[in-house]
């Protein structure tokens, strides 16, 4: 049997979002493996400039795309993001938010913990 995944607080890793059904696997969790270089693990609450900023850079993530059973996301949708891409974003002072118990451990590597909790909608 896997062992569960765990989010960057070390907790078993909560789902990101089933609608729209995202994650590198599309289980609906930030899950991540040796197959996914992008590592697809930060789950980001979509803003209208982090989709604005991510399709100027080529990742079109608003327009529908229903060859590939995609609706296009709109604000306050949550996605697993690439964490390089989180990175950057926030370095342009533009990141989403994000869900740090659907978060997995594996942004870490990537992100700062600290970083993360800036845009943590989960924290108190």
């Amino acid at each position: 049997m896997m062992e569960p995944s765990l989010n960057v607080m070390g907790e078993v890793l909560e789902p990101c979002s089933t609608a729209p059904l995202t994650g590198f696997f599309r289980n609906g969790c930030c899950d991540t493996g040796p197959a996914d270089r992008g590592s697809h693990t930060v789950c980001a609450v979509m803003t209208a400039e982090f989709l604005a900023l991510s399709k100027y850079l080529g990742n079109d993530l608003s327009t529908p795309r229903p060859e590939y059973g995609f609706a296009g996301l709109k604000p306050g949708d949550r996605w697993c993001l690439c964490a390089d891409r989180f990175l950057q974003a926030h370095d342009e002072g533009a990141a989403p938010q994000v869900n740090l118990a659907a978060t997995h451990r594996r942004a870490l590597e990537v992100v700062p913990l600290q970083i993360l909790k800036e845009h943590s909608t989960d924290l108190p």
